[in-house]
């Protein structure tokens, strides 16, 4: 018989089963109340109960697991010092999308040299995660791979779905059954609607295929996934934070009937690509909060021990420490300074104001 499947596919690998993964590195009692805590605060701070603004900040990438844990040793000390004014994250992005090609990240391609070994970048995910939030640091992260929340979805305090798939049904579906609030980026165009879409979508049961703790494939039930929001990241050339903005989304969720729950990402379009602008555009955020707006709860800055990138050398072990392989990132001193100027400017202007009703 002539074959007709598997044309294309040159092999098929074993991976390990999410349930071994998690015996090795297990949740521990410590990190299980960082990330149950940061859960519960996130929602305070989507639904206008807490007068904070969330704080996303690291690298576009991880793929330095030593850089990673001095990066996050660093953000968890100024996260405990400018707690008052705002709630810390650490941006831990383990997977890339990408447009034409190119290292999809470090759950991939760990060793960055095009062998592909899942498996242990899944084990290397998961015990940064497990590191990191020992530190007492929540995490977030964009859900790319569909069956990787299965993987490190306990250690997840924040969720995000990129611009490139924020119209794809199956990310959507995915989105309805996390455990964690998911922000949802517009489109590299600049068009919101397919991000609105994608929230009500997400708020929505779902059924769809996926793979048990112990890997086997099954039919997924969801319940729906409520504490989404919109991530104003700019595009189509141009940023989308001014405050007209703002007030076009706040009126976009409101006539699709969502909360009126806006993070605006400094980076990507809104900085031009320009990592020194995030700066710029924290500020603008910061001020529209300080005149009143009561949408505007979080943001997203990319950071790093070094600033700008670097290309991925034939040898790995030339690479630069500290220093990006995907998008260009501010420095640690930039970062620093310009979190710590938000803090003191809502101090000053009294923080956000919280309606007179919470929202939930």
């Amino acid at each position: 018989m002539k074959p007709t499947e598997d044309l294309r596919i040159r092999a098929v690998s074993p991976i390990v089963a999410p349930e071994d993964l998690k015996r090795v590195f297990p949740l521990t009692e410590a990190a299980a109340e960082t990330v149950s805590r940061a859960r519960q605060q996130i929602q305070d701070l989507l639904y206008g109960r807490d007068r904070r603004l969330m704080a996303v900040v690291g690298p576009c990438s991880l793929h330095d697991p030593a850089a990673t844990l001095e990066y996050g040793r660093r953000l968890a000390g100024l996260a405990r010092e400018l707690g008052d004014q705002l709630f810390v994250v650490m941006r831990a992005y383990f997977e890339k999308p990408r447009t034409r090609g190119g290292w999809k990240g470090l759950i991939n391609d760990p060793d960055l040299d095009g062998t592909y070994r899942i498996s242990k970048g899944l084990g290397i995910a998961r015990r940064l995660l497990c590191e990191l939030t020992e530190l007492g640091l929540p995490v977030g992260t964009e859900t790319l791979g569909p069956v990787n929340p299965q993987y490190l979805a306990d250690l997840i305090s924040w969720g995000c779905i990129g611009a490139r798939t924020s119209e794809s049904q199956i990310h959507r579906e995915m989105v309805s059954g996390l455990s964690f609030p998911v922000g949802v980026k517009n489109s590299t165009d600049g068009n919101l609607a397919n991000a609105v879409d994608a929230l009500k979508a997400a708020g929505q049961p779902h059924s769809f295929l996926g793979i048990t703790h112990l890997g086997r494939a099954a039919i997924v039930h969801t319940a729906g996934n409520t504490d989404v929001h919109i991530v104003l990241r700019g595009g189509g050339g141009r940023p989308n934070y001014y405050p007209e903005d703002v007030a076009r989304t706040e009126a976009l969720l409101g006539e699709a009937g969502l909360p009126p729950a806006i993070v605006v990402d400094c980076s990507h379009a809104n900085s031009g690509k320009d990592p020194d602008r995030q700066r710029e555009v924290l500020a603008s955020l910061v001020a529209q909060v300080g005149a009143g707006n009561r949408s505007l709860f979080g943001f997203m800055v990319e950071s790093n021990l070094e600033g700008g990138n670097q290309p991925v050398p034939a040898d790995p072990r030339q690479l630069r420490y500290g220093v990006s392989i995907t998008d260009k990132c501010a420095d640690w001193a930039s970062t620093e300074a310009m979190l710590r100027e938000a803090a003191a400017a809502l101090r000053r202007s009294g923080g956000r104001p919280l309606p007179a009703a919470s929202r939930a």
